[in-house]
């Protein structure tokens, strides 16, 4: 099976992959440490501001990935940001059983009443530069605009909405 969990900067992809990889021995990949690989080593120009053209040019290679996990029937979470919205239309039907797809959402309330937490928990896994986290206002427009994408697609998402309790059985 290969799990993809997306959505935007601050939900916690990373620290749910980091839970899924301790419960069921699953093996991940951060779409960031590759993005970083490429950018570093020269092999791109993008820079990771770029996040729509990093989508367009990540993705192919990420869905690849997959594909061959799927080929291979070997377990894989992939989690990152950098996940299209549209992503099931990539694959040939019968590889759609072996993925399972979560987005997920911080509702506006959620960032609201706990916005404080969200800034103090960002390097809970991963190490972030100081003050990487994005303001409340842009934090709520991203995520609204994944739920509108997700509702959009018919993707499965997570609603973060009062406290922050974030579990995937698979």
């Amino acid at each position: 099976m290969v799990v993809l969990i997306a959505g935007c900067s601050h939900t916690g992809k990373t620290l749910l992959a980091q839970k899924l990889l301790q419960q069921y021995h699953m093996p991940y990949l951060s779409i960031d440490h590759l993005k970083m690989g490429l950018i570093r080593s020269g092999q791109t120009s993008l820079t990771p501001e770029d996040d729509d053209a990093l989508t367009a040019y990540l993705w192919p290679i990420v869905r690849e990935m997959v594909k061959t996990a799927v080929e291979n029937r070997q377990n894989l979470i992939v989690e990152g940001c950098y996940i299209p919205f549209d992503w099931a239309h990539d694959f040939p039907e019968p590889y759609l059983a072996d993925i399972r797809y979560c987005c997920l959402i911080m509702s506006e309330a959620y960032i609201d009443a706990h916005y404080a937490d969200i800034k103090a928990y960002s390097c809970a896994i991963e190490q972030r530069a100081p003050g990487g986290t994005p303001d409340k206002a842009a934090l709520i427009a991203e995520n609204r605009h994944n739920l509108a994408l997700c509702k959009r697609y018919g993707c499965d998402y997570i609603l973060i909405d009062s406290v922050y309790d974030v579990t995937l059985t698979l």
